[in-house]
């Protein structure tokens, strides 16, 4: 029964992220400015490959399409990939735009 419930999980969240291929300019107090690649998307958070140095705990601050500026989190690193967790959700309508325009297939 567990299996199940992982496995349910598990689809969500990977229903949950989109792919995305854009690169915008983030900035952080350790790092000052950076370019990022962000590869995949979320309403909660997204995740950048090519690590310009980020560490957990680290609060990073950047403009999204549609959505403007947003600060991040930085939750976790493996290698040259990081996971960042927005500070606020982004609503639903705001969302929709932003996969719009930050669609892998035209970006």
């Amino acid at each position: 029964m567990a299996t199940a419930s992982q496995n349910s999980d598990a689809e969500l969240r990977s229903k949950a992220r989109h792919r995305a291929n854009l690169r915008v300019i983030a900035e952080s107090r350790q790092h000052g400015e950076k370019t990022i690649h962000i590869v995949n998307v979320s309403a909660h958070g997204f995740m950048i490959d090519g690590n310009p140095g980020y560490q957990r705990g680290e609060r990073v601050e950047l403009t999204l399409p549609v959505i403007g500026r947003i600060e991040a989190l930085v939750t976790w690193t493996v290698e040259h990939r990081v996971g960042l967790q927005f500070e606020r959700v982004l609503r639903l309508p705001n969302f929709l735009a932003l996969l719009d325009v930050i669609d892998p297939k035209t970006g």
